[in-house]
């Protein structure tokens, strides 16, 4: 893997340690995700919260500059190879808590992303994603928003308080769905299928609020953005999947 750009302190407990004492071959790095990891980040948003999440505590998020600079702009994605399933193999809930079947967005693009209230982040991404639901939906251009209080607790609220801060503070018009798990024993399956297609540059793992991920109009994962990549650096790649 190419240098990531920033510098990570990487301080492995006991299991780590159990591997490199035992002389393990270089097969170990498969179990890494199992071991209990620190991480320790820079922070250039000035955010400081932290989240224990898969044996692991990720603190000062989201990342620096630097990442976006080492990666091409508009999104970081280690591709594998493609999964049989695609996104309309899957039901989820909405903000009201009816079944939705994802398939009825076939034939459309979609931008998949989840989000949070209280996030650094939260004003531009809600604010150009609002802009460009509005400019492409008429395109068959659908965005999916999914609520998640992993990332430093900032999405504390109910479904109704989410729907209504999106919709009044933002106009926010398209779909959010209901608060879900992305990481962890209780990923959403919807999520886990969009990590299994496209891992990130920390693995399959959800960073932080805002990752997003592009779906083309066949309903398969073509493209993973980190947090730090606003909805508009998405613009280009929306229009190449809406003129295909």
């Amino acid at each position: 893997m190419a240098s990531l750009g920033f510098s990570t302190i990487l301080s492995a407990t006991a299991p780590l340690q159990n591997l490199s004492q035992t002389k393990t071959s270089p097969s170990w790095t498969s179990s890494l995700a199992m071991a209990s990891l620190n991480f320790s980040l820079k922070n250039p948003f000035g955010l400081k919260s932290s989240f224990v999440n898969h044996g692991f505590s990720l603190q000062s998020m989201p990342f620096p500059d630097t990442i976006l600079k080492s990666q091409r702009t508009t999104g970081i994605v280690y591709a594998r190879a493609a999964t049989e399933k695609s996104i309309y193999d899957f039901t989820v809930k909405d903000i009201d808590g009816t079944d939705v079947a994802l398939s009825k967005f076939k034939g459309k693009v979609l931008l998949i992303v989840n989000v949070a209230s209280k996030c650094g982040l939260t004003t531009t991404n809600y604010m150009e994603l609002s802009h460009l639901y509005e400019k492409y939906k008429t395109q068959g251009v659908e965005i999916l928003a999914f609520p998640c209080n992993q990332f430093g607790f900032q999405e504390p609220g109910s479904n109704p308080e989410i729907k209504q801060f999106a919709c009044t503070k933002f106009k926010a018009e398209f779909p959010i769905f209901d608060k879900v798990d992305v990481n962890g024993p209780n990923t959403a399956p919807v999520y886990q299928f969009l990590k299994s297609s496209a891992g990130g540059f920390l693995g399959d793992l959800i960073k932080w609020n805002f990752e997003k991920f592009l779906v083309d109009k066949k309903g398969k994962v073509v493209e993973r953005y980190p947090p730090t990549t606003s909805p508009f650096q998405i613009e280009k790649d929306i229009q190449k999947l809406v003129a295909a």
